[in-house]
């Protein structure tokens, strides 16, 4: 088990450094062996350098008030020791460059509408500006509202490179960057203990034979479908939702849209449309019972449903409520045409410099030594994962699903139909008849943002 070994070798180092220095013991010191002068000015060997980070700068900011703009706070808290760490740069810093810094949080509500129209005016209320990527990008980068970036993140030890050269590209050019090595996961959380109860074959087991894709998760899921007390009504279901369009998407490497064109005909896209669309004519998911968008959630916290496609940062509140259950993370089964297992996301989001900013590398630079550490951390996100996640296979799986997150561009669109499409799926109009409705009108959203 990899739970809390970096904190176990750092103990284990630590006494080993104590039995060394104990062992020594006072004897006679050998002669020093002869060396030459070039020897003698030989330098002693140290740990490579991170070839990628940025010389240092040295410039004064004139006491200038370094503004970050977010929906929540992002002060930086001293909460573990990587924060500590970046608390000591911040304040180094600040002394060194003679600048300050605050934290701006606007309520989540208003916050597009804010900040787009003070980048409209030129009067960006904030240095560092999180944006949405589907609001972004291009609404704002074909207004040349936004620095790009690109020059000023080679450190990666510091900058997610997918977040800029992927995630936050318009036109070639990145415009966006986080200094957050994570990525949003999402899956598929089970009942264990259910999974048993049922006599199901272990869902881990098709993961291990690379045999989990579309065709088990339906048989599954049909198989926890069951009316164990014969009263004619189930009492136990597989698949704690429908509205599955997304993760359905992303899972098999396809798209609603892709740049500036609508993609439903393409032959991937096509293969996800006619998977939910089977999902939903074989009623394979749970029915609703008439409840909210947390439904499925709730659902599943019955401890009577064996699935539910959720996200990671649902995790502790689905521990802390299912303490009686053993629960499980598994990716989102793979389509026919994936070539590995993937995470999604729809509204990605980043730290954006506004064009109206002076001096972007000096602000960049600022953000890459706050987070240049040395992380007690052996992968991204791994205090949450092996703190709420209590197999190996579980965090495994997070960590695969992480590496392969692709982002989803549909919701760039305001004018896209997207829920009546997706709600006529659901409702079992074929495919083909979805196709020729809503093509034209996908086409028209998509080239109301972009001409």
């Amino acid at each position: 088990m990899r739970k809390n070994k970096f904190m176990l070798l750092s103990l284990v180092f630590a006494v080993l450094l104590v039995i060394a220095a104990c062992s020594s013991a006072p004897t006679a010191q050998p002669e020093p062996e002869k060396t030459t002068p070039q020897e003698e000015q030989k330098p002693a060997e140290t740990e490579p350098k991170n070839e990628n980070s940025t010389p240092e700068m040295d410039f004064d900011m004139g006491g200038r008030t370094i503004k970050v703009v977010a929906w929540w706070d992002m002060e930086i808290q001293g909460n573990n020791p990587d924060n500590i760490q970046r608390l000591e740069n911040l304040e180094a810093l600040k002394k060194k460059h003679n600048f300050n810094i605050e934290y701006v949080s606007i309520d989540f509500g208003e916050y597009q509408e804010k900040v787009v129209a003070s980048l409209m005016a030129g009067e960006p209320l904030g240095d560092l500006v999180r944006l949405g990527k589907n609001y972004a990008i291009p609404a704002l980068t074909k207004q040349d509202l936004l620095w790009p970036v690109d020059d000023y993140i080679k450190n990666d030890k510091v900058f997610n490179q997918k977040t800029t050269k992927e995630y936050m590209q318009y036109e070639g050019k990145g415009y966006g960057f986080t200094e957050d090595q994570s990525s949003f996961i999402n899956g598929i959380f089970y009942n264990r203990t259910l999974m048993q109860e049922l006599g199901l074959k272990p869902l881990q087991e098709y993961v291990d034979a690379d045999e989990w894709n579309w065709d088990t998760f339906i048989s599954v899921a049909k198989q926890a479908n069951k009316d164990r007390n014969n009263d004619g009504k189930l009492d136990t279901w597989g698949l704690a939702q429908t509205g599955l369009l997304e993760p359905i998407l992303y899972s098999n490497e396809a798209s609603l849209t892709k740049e500036d064109k609508q993609n439903l005909e393409d032959p991937k896209t096509k293969e996800a449309l006619n998977f939910l669309s089977k999902l939903a004519t074989e009623k394979v998911g749970r029915a609703s019972e008439g409840g909210d968008w947390t439904e499925p959630s709730t659902f599943f916290r019955q401890g009577n449903t064996l699935m539910y496609s959720g996200a990671m940062y649902e995790v502790e509140g689905i521990m802390t409520d299912m303490k009686d259950y053993d629960i499980g993370f598994v990716p989102f089964p793979k389509g026919p045409s994936a070539t590995a297992y993937h995470s999604g996301e729809s509204r990605y989001q980043a730290i954006t410099i506004p064009k109206a900013v002076e001096n972007p590398e000096q602000l960049m630079y600022i953000w890459e030594k706050i987070n240049e550490i040395d992380s007690i951390y052996e992968y991204p996100g791994q205090s949450t994962l092996e703190t709420h996640l209590t197999d190996e296979a579980d965090i495994n799986n997070a960590r695969e699903v992480a590496e392969g997150m692709l982002v989803l561009d549909h919701n760039t669109f305001p004018s896209l139909p997207f829920w009546d499409f997706d709600a006529e799926l659901k409702e079992g109009v074929s495919v083909s008849t979805l196709i020729e409705k809503y093509k034209a009108p996908f086409q028209a959203a998509i080239d109301e943002v972009y001409k």
